[in-house]
């Protein structure tokens, strides 16, 4: 069963990327104030999916039983090109076109009833479409976009796995049948030239061999240097994106402060204002107390000058 945060994480994949950072800062402030560190430390480690990435996870997430549909043909897809059956595997590919353009239609309206103001240019439905036959080629992709939580779309260059052809060495025995059967009798001559011609196209055959396992090599190479050189470019990335988030909830916490501290402030300026109107009162009071005092004493004095004989 589903946690209270996985179902915070899916509703912030399938909701409109236009409100993902806002959200997920919401979130992330909650769980901070509610002293989860780690499942503020979560969420904000989650990036903003592309347009094309949250139609798909809309699909994946209101309309699983599509994509059950699209792992299942992909996989008769594989065992029909195992097995090189020709009718089968034409048939299975007409039916994949047509299942994900349903999928890519059955995305479209998902979106648009989520986002009306998603239509037209905005809707990169070819995007969708690549990843959806993406999903059909590869099964870590399947896997990927039934979780509802990608981030980017995926594409495909081909599909599905290449058969080997069966290759057989024609022996000098079976050639020279062969010219038999077709002259009746072997020359003498020809008897000599098989053999030579044989070994001629074994050396060159061995050649092509040995160029193609060089070349192989040397891709297998290029290709490990590339993934290498892609890791690390995604641990940077990686690195780059927590600074920038880390930079970013500093900021944040520094506005929080400055907030505190301006509302202290004008407290602080109100209740000088008061305390300068409650001197104010203080001192008329006092003025108004030592005139009082002048004109009694004056009163005093008056009678003390003019008593009765």
């Amino acid at each position: 069963m589903p946690s209270v945060t996985d179902e915070l994480i899916q509703r912030l994949y399938t909701a409109p990327p236009d409100g993902f950072v806002a959200a997920r800062t919401a979130a992330v402030n909650e769980a901070r104030k509610a002293g989860d560190r780690e499942t503020a430390k979560r969420l904000a480690a989650l990036k903003k999916p592309t347009v094309a990435a949250w139609v798909v996870n809309l699909l994946a997430v209101r309309r699983p039983d599509l994509i059950d549909e699209l792992v299942e043909l992909s996989s008769a897809l594989r065992e029909a090109q195992r097995g090189l059956q020709g009718d089968q595997l034409r048939e299975l590919t007409t039916q994949r076109r047509q299942v994900v353009t349903a999928l890519v239609g059955a995305a479209r309206k998902l979106a648009i009833a989520e986002d009306p103001g998603m239509g037209g240019a905005k809707m990169p439905l070819a995007e969708v479409e690549a990843t959806l036959t993406a999903a059909l080629a590869e099964p870590e992709i399947a896997a990927q976009v039934r979780t509802g939580r990608l981030i980017r779309a995926a594409a495909y260059a081909g599909f599905g796995e290449v058969p080997r052809p069966r290759l057989r060495l024609v022996t000098d025995e079976e050639m020279a049948t062969g010219e038999e059967d077709a002259d009746g009798v072997a020359e003498e001559s020809r008897v000599v030239e098989f053999p030579q011609q044989a070994a001629r196209e074994r050396a060159a055959a061995e050649r092509r061999r040995r160029e193609h396992e060089k070349r192989l090599r040397e891709l297998r190479r290029e290709l490990a240097t590339a993934q290498a050189a892609e890791r690390r470019a995604d641990d940077q990335l990686d690195r780059a994106e927590a600074a920038e988030r880390d930079a970013g909830h500093h900021v944040e916490d520094l506005d929080a402060e400055l907030a505190e501290l301006e509302r202290r402030r004008t407290e602080a300026q109100a209740e000088v204002a008061r305390r300068k109107l409650a001197r104010r009162t203080a001192e008329r009071e006092a003025a108004a107390a030592r005139r009082q005092v002048g004109d009694v004493q004056a009163a005093i004095e008056d009678l003390e000058g003019n008593e009765p004989d």
